[in-house]
């Protein structure tokens, strides 16, 4: 296990309960009035385009996707590179295909986009249960992480250390989402992203400065204390030669990865169309540098520390980040680069409060919204109900998480990340797709989008091996792998894109309806101008 000095230990600890300190101060100063529904969902939109460009690239470049990259790309090489340009297409696509739409299309949630087209509470309790089916896996992951990553920055390796930290963290992420709402968590995801790309240049200057600025030199070093031979900057190290594996997860991760909920919601708060799409180019911008010092860090990681270094501090890779920035900057540092350390170990624990923080407001969101006030409910609610309820619901799934989080903090839940990206991939963004762009697209169809390509993907990772029969699954000492794929992109999201089309074409009898219902909303989704007829979107 990796120890770092006393002295960035002591600087670490300081720095984080001034983050706490600070964070939330900015919740509570930029949090909505209790009666003001608007403001707690979207922040009433009052984000400028860059504010809001950063927001959304925090929630994007997640807790996961930071230690992960890093990580995969010291470890994997050539395939973490790929992996991570899947990452940087998806926000692609989502700028140029869905951001416009889905900002003139919403309200507050995924539900609202959904029921423009299909009006229904039957429709809103699916919207919200994909939503959870997508997020809940997520949150989970990040924060069962979280316990290890503290110990190994605050040298505290004790089991109670870590479950406390867990706890811990999960009550903060509890305060941000009730307390801070749209405009609160956007403001601690834009610290989180200036604070990040900050540290993320200042290691990634260090590493290529190590190697005189070139990196040929870099890729070589790296090549070599992979352990990995030429393999490693050559395609196949991670999937073994199997093509259908690669092709499956990059088409699990450019599909999923931009039309997560809690990334969405971020589209709703923009002013307008114009807003929303200069707010997209920030976020692509940020999230494609970010990326690119990501991967300098982990060739460095791999150059600097080694395989065997990286791994005997963590198999997954996740600690990279921490451990080469103490390579880089020694064992007896100076109070400055004892101070870059404590950045890095601050900019990481920030990415963890702040995705943590942006996922349980969006699972919030749509209990409250979709399933209480508009799902179970004929009649309107109160704005001061509906908000307490979203409040409540933060708890709710804050101290469901921290529950599940605790208890399985020991064992590999990287399958519980890749579920997240599969039911994007396979429900959501068909779903998406579909409603906002095909005319015919019936109720029966969006259901069966929802159920199917959510409970393909569900079924699919079950009997994947990131749940059994190997080393890194959630059950090594068990072997019910009968899927022999990492992801189950390649079955479910074709299976969820067919499940709408087929029903739609065989059951067609409100085919006509719907096709006038698309003509009235088309005006509104396509350009943001008000729709030609109204109808009911409960």
């Amino acid at each position: 296990m990796t120890e770092f000095s006393s002295d960035a230990q002591t600087m670490s600890l300081i720095a984080f309960i001034a983050v706490i300190t600070v964070t939330l101060l900015v919740c509570v100063t930029t949090g909505p009035d209790h009666e003001d529904l608007g403001e707690f969902y979207t922040g009433y939109r009052s984000l400028s385009p860059i504010q809001s460009g950063l927001a959304i690239a925090g929630d994007y470049i997640s807790a996961g996707t930071v230690l992960g990259t890093i990580g995969i790309i010291a470890l994997l090489g050539f395939d973490g590179i790929t992996l991570t340009l899947s990452t940087v297409l998806s926000l692609v696509l989502m700028m140029f295909l869905l951001a416009e739409p889905l900002r003139n299309a919403s309200r507050f949630t995924m539900g609202d986009v959904f029921t423009h087209r299909a009006p229904g509470s039957f429709v809103r309790i699916t919207a919200c249960m994909v939503t959870l089916a997508a997020l809940l896996p997520l949150v989970i992951f990040q924060l069962a992480g979280a316990g290890d990553l503290l110990a190994v920055v605050l040298g505290f390796h004790s089991d109670g250390f870590k479950t406390g930290a867990i706890v811990f963290l999960g009550l903060l992420m509890i305060a941000y989402a009730a307390i801070g709402g749209m405009k609160g968590t956007a403001f601690i995801q834009i610290v989180k992203t200036v604070v990040l790309l900050g540290a993320a240049t200042a290691i990634a200057v260090l590493v290529l400065n190590r190697f005189d600025f070139s990196l040929p030199a870099l890729l070589d070093a790296a090549k070599k204390g992979s352990g990995a031979g030429d393999a490693y900057l050559a395609s196949g190290l991670q999937f073994a030669g199997d093509d259908i594996d690669m092709i499956g997860t990059q088409l699990t991760i450019v599909m999923g990865a931009a039309v997560l909920p809690h990334i969405t919601m971020r589209m709703f708060s923009s002013r307008s169309a114009t807003a929303v799409r200069r707010s997209l180019s920030w976020a692509v911008s940020t999230v494609v540098v970010t990326c690119l010092l990501l991967a300098v860090i982990g060739f460095g990681a791999a150059a600097i520390v080694g395989h065997a270094g990286l791994v005997a501090s963590d198999p997954q890779g996740q600690t990279a980040f921490l451990v080469v920035s103490q390579a880089l900057i020694g064992a007896d540092p100076s109070t400055v680069e004892t101070l870059l350390f404590t950045a890095v170990a601050t900019a990481v624990f920030l990415t963890l409060l702040a995705s943590v923080a942006g996922i349980t407001l969006a699972c919030a969101n749509t209990l409250a919204h979709d399933l209480i006030a508009h799902g179970f409910r004929k009649t309107a609610l109160k704005h001061s109900t509906e908000m307490a309820i979203a409040r409540a619901a933060a708890a709710g799934v804050g101290l469901v998480t921290i529950t599940f989080a605790a208890g399985a903090r020991h064992l590999n839940l990287q399958a519980l990340l890749t579920l997240s990206f599969c039911v994007g991939a396979s429900a959501i963004a068909p779903a998406l797709v579909y409603s906002l762009f095909w005319r015919r697209y019936t109720p029966a169809g969006l259901l069966a989008t929802l159920i199917v390509g959510t409970t393909a993907s569900v079924t699919l990772m079950i009997g994947s091996n990131l749940v059994s029969g190997s080393p890194q699954s959630i059950f090594p000492d068990h072997d019910f792998n009968w899927f022999p794929f990492t992801t189950s992109g390649i079955v479910s999201v074709p299976l969820g894109f067919l499940a709408g089309w087929l029903t739609t074409v065989l059951y067609d009898r409100d085919a006509a309806e719907q096709n006038r219902r698309y003509a009235e909303l088309e005006p509104k989704i396509l350009a943001g101008t008000p729709a030609t007829a109204g109808g009911n979107t409960n």
